[in-house]
């Protein structure tokens, strides 16, 4: 099973889509014991602790004694970046996979972040290239008003010394819209959507020289799309992957604690056995055209709807011109596949879940 573990709620930065260095107060911080963490987790036989916040970096002398006290789970770390270079080395080597939060070019980074952020980021990551850090590096984005896909994915894919294994974002469509978006419909059709279509071509001619370039939505969906292989919900948010909040409840997704909806047990009272495939989607999703590749897209999105249900439908829009951009060149991949020119390894993400959505 995989578990979100929320180190803390508090985080050291404020950004525009966020707001998460708000959080004060003592339920900001763990308030269950590591033996109640060791309780829990000696029933699972295959451990995976994604660390999570707030900002997890936070607090390092904890992920120190969390890798100490559990030498044989996998880690994965959710971070903005900035503190990254204070956990020590032995400790970064072990993670399986590091999302670091950077939202394209400098100038769409700071926006969002505020200034300087950018090159404090790009500094740090390419201190894990120097350390030697043999992971899975992603580029997480946060994509909202003032993205341009398109400019910020391939900032992201071109840049050197240092460079991001995988680019991954995430879209900015699950709180509530206002103050965060002036014209969402504009934005959607003149400038994501036309954006991604030109990203899938481009990612296309790139894998006719034998170049699969690594971003995270195309490459998994094309994989389905390449095998006939439909989805469940692809985050496994209720299914296989669950938060652990730092009041010891369980929730189906990090994002969700002040919902009463998405508890689902703690650590204190449930069994790993007791939560597998806990929560499903609910209509329209599993009527969709696309749910055998889409798998639902959010959990919580699907059960709170904070857009309503005009809101949900365009978003879900952006999805389906998503899978209809790839869906027109499977013939082409599955060429290249026969030919050699590439393998359906190389469309294999993630090996394990990593906390990449998949779905934007």
């Amino acid at each position: 099973m995989n578990y979100h573990l929320v180190l803390t709620r508090r985080c050291n930065l404020n950004c525009q889509y966020c707001h998460g260095g708000e959080q004060t107060g003592p339920d900001t911080e763990i308030q269950y014991s590591m033996d109640d963490l060791s309780a829990f987790l000696e029933k699972d036989d295959d451990i995976q602790l994604m660390l999570y916040g707030g900002e997890p970096t936070l607090r390092v002398p904890l992920i120190t004694e969390l890798m100490a006290r559990f030498p044989k789970a996998r880690f994965m770390l959710q971070t903005n970046g900035l503190l990254l270079d204070q956990i020590p080395e032995e400790d970064v080597k072990r993670f399986h996979s590091i999302l670091v939060s950077i939202d394209g070019t400098e100038e769409t980074t700071d926006g969002y972040r505020s200034e300087g952020v950018y090159k404090k980021v790009i500094k740090n990551v390419r201190w894990l290239k120097e350390i030697g850090y043999e992971g899975d590096t992603v580029a997480r984005m946060a994509v909202s008003e003032q993205s341009d896909i398109y400019r910020d994915v391939r900032h992201l894919l071109h840049l050197r010394e240092p460079s991001f294994d995988h680019v991954h974002w995430q879209l900015n469509v699950v709180w509530d819209a206002e103050g965060n978006w002036h014209d969402f419909d504009g934005w959607l059709n003149n400038s994501y959507n036309t954006g991604i279509s030109r990203l899938v071509e481009e990612w296309i001619t790139a894998m006719k020289t034998g170049v699969v370039e690594g971003i995270v939505p195309f490459l998994p969906l094309m994989h389905s799309l390449v095998i006939s292989e439909d989805s469940e919900l692809r985050c496994g948010s209720g299914r296989d992957t669950f938060a652990i909040h730092v009041d010891g409840s369980i929730g189906i997704c990090p994002i969700s604690p002040d919902w009463e909806f998405s508890i689902v047990g703690s650590i204190k009272e449930s069994s790993p056995r007791d939560l597998r495939n806990v929560m499903h989607v609910d209509e329209p999703c599993p009527s969709c055209e696309i749910f055998g590749i889409c798998g639902g897209r959010c959990l919580f999105a699907n059960k709170q709807r904070l857009w309503g249900e005009e809101g949900f439908s365009k978003v879900c829009d952006s999805v389906k011109h998503l899978v209809v951009s790839l869906q027109k060149h499977v013939l082409t991949v599955k060429q290249l596949i026969e030919d050699e020119v590439i393998s359906i390894g190389d469309l294999e993400y993630p090996e394990f879940n990593n906390g990449c959505e998949i779905i934007p």
